[in-house]
């Protein structure tokens, strides 16, 4: 079997696994890198204050949900895995994954610094808190559009 044949054969494969390991990998990296972020701060406030434990632990979450709606995205796209997949096919749901590798990514690392910032808030405001939780969720808006993006674009095509 010649490069090509092989290629024609298994490329669509090859292409989907390719989005699958995407959706993964890069918001994954960066929800770990972000929840890592934030907790370090969190140490630093829980030392002198450590009542503020569940406030904190709220803030360091919530740059994990980029990790969980990428993990969601490759869960989708298992289901529509098969030997002998067109490229097509495989092409396509490459391009259903990106919205929310794209997106997933830098979206962690910026919410994980406006949790940074609400950390600091935690330790000296405590009253004010919401409102940095509002900051963040303002970040989170634009994952949930990738990350919805991605849904339709996995759930309208059927080859």
């Amino acid at each position: 079997m010649t490069f090509m044949e092989y290629f024609l054969e298994y490329g669509g494969l090859v292409f989907a696994v390719l989005g699958m390991a995407l959706v993964v990998a890069i918001p994954g990296y960066n929800s770990g890198k972000g929840v890592g972020m934030v907790g370090e701060a969190c140490t630093g406030l829980i030392v002198d204050e450590p009542d503020k434990f569940g406030k904190s632990l709220l803030l360091q979450m919530m740059p994990a949900s980029q990790g969980l709606y990428g993990f969601v995205i490759a869960i989708m796209t298992l289901s529509r895995l098969h030997v002998g997949m067109g490229l097509q096919e495989g092409f396509y749901i490459l391009m259903g994954c990106l919205p929310m590798a794209i997106v997933g990514g830098p979206t962690a690392i910026a919410q994980a610094r406006v949790a940074i910032s609400g950390v600091h808030l935690l330790a000296r405001n405590e009253n004010e808190m919401t409102k940095n939780i509002i900051y963040a969720v303002m970040v989170e808006t634009y994952a949930l559009l990738a990350f919805v993006s991605s849904i339709i674009i996995l759930s309208t095509v059927t080859f």
